[in-house]
């Protein structure tokens, strides 16, 4: 996705390892280039072998000058100053040609397209003199390029040495950490940075990124290494050369005498940044392959305080004795986010079976304190009659057009998931914190609201869940996601797989703040102990309660229906199922008639319990008498449910539409 053929640029040839290659190679070059000021450099190999040849001779005074002298010139040649505040030096260039080559993890083959260049450049320079463009990941004839095509301004050529080759994408973003640090303290691996001597200011960074032929582009060490360092670059120049951060909404910079001078991002790449890094809405100009940005500086520092990837938990939290955890104070303190600009969301589409589900979750967000508003979007296949309940529950109800994934069958579970992405069509909110319609919140989480987008619990592999995820609402980012649905694949065929695709730069969230109601296949007896003992835990220790399986208000109240199909049984917990039913209960009698069981639902309880006592399950679940008095309710035009049963399984032997 986002790619396509193009002419290959040759890597730097790499020389060897020796260091008298590398001197006669380093000799050969500045023998070509004549004299100039620092003359004296070009005959080092000389004097080098004059020192070698009469150091014997010399006085023990003499000596100790002769070696100060040549190790002074000696780091003058081979350790540059790598930033200038006028060009880079002859010498820092060969450093960064010569001395680490080009890794082919950080080479691109884009060809850049320089009136482009020049239309995006002139277009964000402020016409102010003294001009300075930091370049990032340029081979030599490209830096060449840019002075070239920029004479009036002053380039440096930023040094970034390169990750090692044994990081991998999963090495940041690891499946677990020990969030509880009950054996060890999760830590990132660290990825090298520019430095940049104090006081230096850039007012455009210049970054090349690699993209590969794959499908697998977005998760690239390389790639989200560039981003970062080209994003804490402008964060530290703006900082360092005087200026402070902006207010909402700005992007200045710094500038000598406290003057705030913009700072911009120019990107060239074929496939598109970092979404949830440098941001559509900071996005001030694009053409072609070249994205410039005029990052909002405060935000981008507080960015630049999160970990490189999910190998650390992007929210602070301590531990509070066993299984316990507790986010800081300090928290709510740093947060300085409007509520009345954020809100909770979920989404209903072609589904009525979750208006129960929807309803017990904004009376779960209610009883845990929050007064956030709860905004939930529904499409024309939701009831007046359904809308009602949702409303009466405290839901702001929103219609919305289905969005249909292209790459969906006709009338699958998913046909119509991606409507997910309206989430970002939200924008009269700054924040949004999305739930799925099949949770409990059991503590209060407004925390979140001060986390940034995209913050989930990870869900497998390097992938988050979205069933609880921060949002920022924007149209940008909307018609990114819609512009791109023929091109990425979803490792699911679901919008979580989609959007993992999209924001690979995500930020993991306690598990606790979305805690599932399942048990692995490696739990062991003491683990499901554990697990058993948070669902029930009172008061409660878990923050979000994500139900999985066949949903509480689906089965009995008696018992947690998944104990009787053998492949659901790892989402059963009696304990968890009971917990859903408190919440129940705790609603107005007006609310509960939302979560009557329709008659063919009774007869599918019914065919499963058989089959369980048939297959003889040792849990014996199948055996309990069940006595939830929606058994005797009938809320359709089908009351006689037993007569189903006699069907089950069989097709097209009625055509009344309950069956």
């Amino acid at each position: 996705m986002g790619t396509s053929d193009g002419d290959v640029e040759t890597p730097q040839q790499r020389l060897s390892s020796t260091s008298e290659d590398v001197y006669k190679r380093r000799s050969s070059r500045w023998k070509q280039r004549g004299s100039t000021e620092n003359g004296k450099f070009f005959h080092l190999p000389i004097h080098v072998k004059l020192a070698a040849k009469y150091c014997c001779r010399l006085s023990p005074l003499k000596l100790l000058l002769a070696f100060i002298v040549l190790g002074t010139l000696f780091t003058i040649v081979f350790h540059p100053q790598v930033y200038g505040h006028d060009r880079p030096s002859s010498f820092s260039m060969n450093r960064w040609i010569w001395g680490g080559g080009q890794d082919p993890r950080y080479a691109s083959d884009l060809a850049i397209d320089w009136e482009d260049a020049r239309d995006v450049i002139n277009g964000v320079r402020d016409g102010s003199g003294g001009y300075r463009i930091g370049i990032l990941n340029f081979n030599k004839s490209e830096i060449d390029q840019w002075r070239d095509q920029f004479p009036e301004a002053s380039h440096a050529v930023l040094h970034l040495d390169h990750a090692s080759p044994s990081l991998t994408w999963e090495a940041l973003y690891p499946e677990w950490i020990d969030e509880e640090e009950e054996e060890n303290v999760p830590s990132c691996p660290s990825l090298p940075r520019i430095k940049l001597p104090a006081g230096s200011r850039i007012d455009l960074i210049a970054v090349k990124l690699p993209c590969r032929n794959d499908g697998n582009w977005s998760r690239d060490v390389a790639r989200l290494h560039l981003q970062l360092e080209a994003a804490r670059l402008a964060a530290t120049t703006a900082s360092s050369s005087g200026g402070g951060g902006v207010g909402k909404g700005g992007g200045g910079g710094g500038g000598g005498g406290g003057r705030r001078l913009p700072v911009h991002v120019l990107i060239m790449s074929r496939c598109f940044p970092i979404p949830n890094l440098f941001t559509c809405k900071e996005l001030v100009a694009r053409r072609g392959n070249l994205w410039a940005y005029r990052p909002n500086l405060r935000i981008l520092r507080e960015k630049m305080q999160l970990p490189v990837g999910s190998c650390e938990l992007a929210l602070p939290l301590k531990v509070k004795g066993k299984g316990s955890l507790e986010f800081p104070l300090n928290v709510d303190r740093r947060y300085e986010g409007n509520p009345r600009r954020e809100a909770y969301a979920t989404i209903l589409h072609s589904a009525h079976v979750y208006v129960c589900g929807a309803i017990a979750a904004a009376q779960s967000i209610r009883m845990a304190g929050s007064t956030r508003d709860l905004v939930i979007l529904v499409d024309h296949t939701i009831s007046a009659y359904h809308r009602s309940g949702l409303e009466a529950a405290g839901w702001k109800v929103r219609t919305i057009g289905r969005i249909r994934n292209p790459k969906a069958e006709k009338d699958a579970y998913n046909e119509w998931n991606y409507s997910k992405f309206r989430l970002w069509q939200l924008t009269d909110y700054d924040k949004v914190i999305f739930i799925d319609a099949d949770l409990l919140v059991l503590r209060n989480i407004d925390f979140l609201f001060g986390a940034p987008e995209i913050s989930a619990t990870g869900n497998n592999a390097t992938l988050f869940n979205s069933g609880v995820m921060v949002v920022e609402p924007s149209n940008c980012t909307f018609d990114l996601l819609m512009g791109h649905i023929h091109e990425i694949e979803s490792y699911n065929g679901g919008d979580q797989g989609y959007l993992n695709e999209v924001f690979t730069w995500w930020h993991r969230a306690p598990r606790h703040v979305n805690f599932l109601k399942h048990f692995w296949v490696g739990d062991g007896e003491e683990k499901k102990r554990a697990k058993t003992r948070l669902f029930g835990a009172e008061p409660a220790v878990l923050y979000v309660l994500h139900y999985l399986g066949v949903k509480p208000w689906l089965c009995f109240r008696d018992y947690d229906c998944n104990w009787n199909v053998d492949f659901f049984q790892e989402f059963a917990s009696d304990v968890a199922h009971a917990r859903w039913w408190k919440v129940h209960d705790a609603m107005p009698d007006v609310l509960q008639q939302f979560c009557m069981l329709r008659s063919k639902q009774k007869a599918q309880l019914e065919w499963d319990r058989r089959e369980a006592e048939k297959a003889n399950y040792s849990d014996g679940h199948w055996r309990i008498r069940v006595g939830d008095p929606r058994l005797r309710k009938c809320v359709d035009n089908v009351c006689n449910w037993k007569s189903m049963l006699r069907h089950w399984g069989e097709t097209n032997w009625t055509d009344v539409a309950e069956f």
